[in-house]
Parts: C-alpha cells; sequence; structure tokens
C-alpha cells in the first residue's frame, strides 16, 4: 500500500515536534537551578554546589544570588581544606587546591560587589541587591577571619553592616538579613579583643541568640528557614547546649542525609 503524500507530510511534522520536544525536555532536564545548588550546598557537597552556581552565573551574568551562593561554596571548599591547623599560614601553604579556590573566590566576590554597587548607584534603596552585597562581603570576611586567620576585610565588614542594617530597618522581618546580622554581632562579641569590639561597632552574643532562633522559627521559603536552622546549630554548638544542638541537628540530618558534618556531629554525640 501506498502512502498518501499528505499523510507522509503529517507525519514527518509530528515527528520534528516530537524531536524537539524530547530535545527540549533533556535540556531542561541538564539546566541547573539555585535551588540544585542549595541542595548541593546544605548536603555539604560544596564543590557541586559552586559549579551548579558558576553554571548559573555563566548562563546569567550578573546573578548576584547565584554569585553570593558560589563564594559560599568556595569558602567552605577552602575552610574544608584548611582544617583546624593552629598556623594557618602554615596549612595554606600546604593545602594544594587551596591557592586556585582562593583566586576564584577573589574573583567573584570582586565581580559581585562591583554588579551589586553598579544597582545600588542607579537603585540606593534596592534591597535585595543591599542584602546580596552584605553576605558577598562577610562571606570574604569570615573567610579572612575563620579559615586564612587574617585581620583583613574591614571595609567590607563595615559595608556589609550598614548594607544589612539598612534592609532591616526597612524590613525588621526578612530572615536571611537577621542571620547575617546575627553573626556579627555574635562573632564581634565572642572572637574580638574588648578594645576592638567597641571599635567594630560592638556585638551582643545573648541578642545574637535571640535573633537566629526568631529567625529559625520563622515560616519562610525552605532554603532561607534552612540557613536559619544550619546557623542556630553552630550558634548552639559554639554556646554548649548539646541538648538543643542536638535537636536542630537531627531535623536538619531529616532533610539533608547526606550532609557528612550532621553524621559526625551526631555520632560523636550520645
Amino acid at each position: 500500500m501506498h502512502n498518501h503524500p499528505g499523510r507522509l507530510l503529517r507525519y514527518m511534522a509530528q515527528l520534528a515536534i516530537l524531536s524537539t520536544a524530547v530535545v527540549s525536555a533533556a535540556g531542561a532536564a541538564s539546566t541547573p537551578t539555585l535551588d540544585d545548588a542549595h541542595r548541593a550546598f546544605f548536603n555539604a557537597r560544596y564543590e557541586e554546589a559552586a559549579t551548579l552556581a558558576q553554571a548559573l552565573e555563566t548562563d546569567a551574568p550578573g546573578d548576584l544570588a547565584a554569585c553570593e551562593l558560589r563564594t559560599s561554596a568556595l569558602l567552605f571548599q577552602i575552610k574544608a581544606a584548611i582544617g583546624n591547623q593552629p598556623d594557618r599560614d602554615k596549612a595554606f601553604a600546604q593545602c594544594a587546591p587551596c591557592v586556585g579556590l582562593l583566586a576564584s573566590f577573589v574573583a567573584d566576590t570582586a565581580r559581585g560587589q562591583a554588579i551589586a554597587r553598579d544597582r545600588l548607584a542607579v537603585v540606593p534603596d534596592d534591597d535585595a541587591t543591599l542584602f546580596l552585597l552584605g553576605k558577598i562581603d562577610l562571606n570574604y570576611v569570615w573567610l579572612q577571619l575563620g579559615p586564612l586567620g587574617r585581620k583583613k576585610g574591614w571595609d567590607e565588614y563595615w559595608e556589609a553592616r550598614r548594607s544589612l542594617d539598612a534592609v532591616l530597618q526597612r524590613h525588621p522581618d526578612h530572615v536571611r538579613a537577621r542571620v547575617s546580622r546575627a553573626w556579627i554581632d555574635y562573632i564581634v562579641d565572642t572572637r574580638m579583643p574588648r578594645g576592638t569590639r567597641w571599635v567594630l561597632g560592638g556585638g551582643d552574643r545573648k541578642r545574637a541568640l535571640k535573633s537566629m532562633q526568631t529567625a529559625a522559627d520563622t515560616d519562610a521559603p525552605f532554603f532561607v528557614r534552612t540557613e536559619a536552622r544550619f546557623a542556630l546549630w553552630d550558634l548552639q554548638v559554639r554556646e554548649g547546649r548539646l541538648p538543643e544542638a542536638m535537636a536542630i541537628a537531627r531535623g536538619l540530618a531529616r532533610d539533608f542525609p547526606e550532609n557528612a558534618d550532621l553524621a559526625r556531629f551526631l555520632n560523636g554525640v550520645k
């Protein structure tokens, strides 16, 4: 039986539509999302999170949310690579991947800061940009004070503090800004010498704990609340409040079963 020409053309058109749909579906499946990067990050798969965030930045240059997450992931990669050695300079010198990670971190930080500052020069009260600039700044400060053990980043510290305070003045319930601002209060009060605390605008450990608890209890988008819960867990561990820390860690481990840090903590604290 011979195929009718019209029927053959319709069949070929249907095949073309089907092929296009399959290709589009495959492309969509392979395109990372910010949620994918967040899930990798909170499962402590920091290298994967950094790679996914970089892909998002490549697809959408100027994506500050991806830039902030990438700098966070790179910070945690460097922190894990250096470990807890008391001589930070020696630890960094012996860390094979750290030079490349630091170069990537510095480049992404500078790019994110430049994008944010340019936007704020046009719209000074852009709260989303203010928050992300403050968070990117703080990632730089925490890297210097923590893994690298260097007292640097004071310009970034003040820019972050001003940015976060501006956001919270207009939006007191901004969960991520509350978490970041609470970290400033806690670190300044617990890690800085008394004289330095005053120079840095003061800190308040008790206020930080209360603010972090409020943030963790706030009904917010999943990954926003997750960030607050991880931060509260960290503070409870630092404070030696192990029963409270255990309760938070168990909940987080249900949501992020691949997180090795949570597993070590839960296995080590009986």
